[in-house]
């Protein structure tokens, strides 16, 4: 199958290369960049805190970039959102990292037992995300009555390829899946020339989403293409081809 990529870089090359070995045609058109703000995870950490939060292994490999700054941190516990992104903290250099393997849900769920096994933190958790993110996270803990503090330390800025860049990914030929880990991502996707004005080309393109969530950015047209994985995370995702 030729699959189109749509994740930024670098992590969309390790997609290809899983799509290589499959025997898939992989597609790469990442259509976001992050843009970290390392000073605001510096600053983050120098205030007080009990335990690290990230639900994107991005924020890890930010941290990657703090510099001696992190040291004195490594022992802190970071809660991480899933297996990729409990591995990229841990190559930071974090010595413990609990993941539940899931979403911000259950990662939420899983600090909510861990505080009800060993007792409320007497400094809030430090929540280290991006914009734009989804909210039900937050308002987990807030509505568990754990104290956390989010710090926004990069944002995922949308790209928007040349029409012609554009066209020579997606009309030559109309890939026949495409793979989409965010619903920002999914609502540029539908908005690029080919699809915005034949969409008809494409109905016949599987349109993978890593969860629910993304699913809504996917126009009603497509509804019959759209499949969703079955937990959201690549290896699931990746599953539906």
């Amino acid at each position: 199958m030729r699959v189109l990529v749509t994740r930024p870089a670098p992590a969309a090359a390790r997609t290809a290369r899983k799509l290589a070995a499959l025997g898939h045609e992989p597609v790469l058109l990442p259509l976001a960049r992050a843009e970290h703000d390392v000073e605001a995870a510096r600053a983050a950490l120098a205030e007080r805190h009990s335990a690290i939060a990230i639900t994107s292994a991005e924020v890890a490999r930010l941290l990657g970039n703090v510099g001696p700054a992190l040291d004195r941190h490594l022992l802190t516990t970071v809660f991480s959102v899933g297996h990729v992104s409990a591995q990229a903290a841990a190559d930071a250099g974090f010595r413990t990292v609990l993941s539940p393997g899931g979403d911000g849900k259950g990662l939420a769920n899983m600090i909510i037992a861990h505080c009800r096994d060993f007792g409320m933190p007497a400094e809030p958790i430090l929540y280290l995300t991006g914009r734009p993110r989804a909210p039900g996270f937050e308002a987990r803990l807030e509505d568990a009555g754990i104290p956390l503090r989010t710090a926004e330390c990069y944002r995922m800025a949308p790209i928007i390829p040349k029409r012609s860049d554009a066209e020579a990914v997606l009309l030559k030929p109309v890939p026949d899946a495409v793979l989409f880990y965010s619903r920002e991502t999914a609502r540029t996707f539908f908005e690029l020339s080919p699809l915005a004005e034949t969409p008809e080309r494409f109905l016949s393109t599987l349109m993978l989403c890593m969860s629910a969530n993304v699913a809504k950015a996917v126009p009603q047209r497509f509804a019959a293409l759209t499949v969703v994985a079955s937990a959201p995370n690549e290896e699931s995702l990746l599953d539906l081809l």
